[in-house]
């Protein structure tokens, strides 16, 4: 997984604005709600994301990917190695956060999104 081509990827999903919290992070958010977050300056050193809880436990055994700080107790992962997922599992996962966090919003916040896509 390269951190700084899943960084990319974010920046290219419907409605996705990026902003810096906490001096140094990387947010990544679709109608202010977070879906990512990583390290602002290259390289990125790690990347956290929403994960659907019945794949919580399965990626969290998994060498290199432990529960998020702060986040885990809303099924966030922190992938802290390169090497626990390949660049296409790692895109599937940053998508389905961006959905999972997408599918809470507002019915009309999600048409306003859909239509500026």
């Amino acid at each position: 997984m390269d951190f700084e081509a899943a960084k990319a990827l974010c920046r290219t999903f419907p409605g996705c604005t990026e902003d810096i919290k906490w001096g140094c992070d990387a947010v990544f958010s679709v109608g202010l709600k977070m879906f990512a977050v990583s390290r602002h300056e290259a390289p990125a050193n790690g990347i956290s994301f929403k994960v659907d809880d019945e794949r919580f436990l399965e990626l969290t055994d998994r060498p290199g990917i432990i529960p998020a700080p702060y986040l885990a107790r809303a099924k966030w992962v922190y992938v802290e190695k390169a090497s626990a997922l390949s660049d296409q599992e790692a895109h599937a996962l940053l998508r389905r956060s961006y959905e999972l966090v997408f599918a809470k919003l507002t019915k009309k916040l999600q048409r306003e999104i859909g239509e500026q896509a």
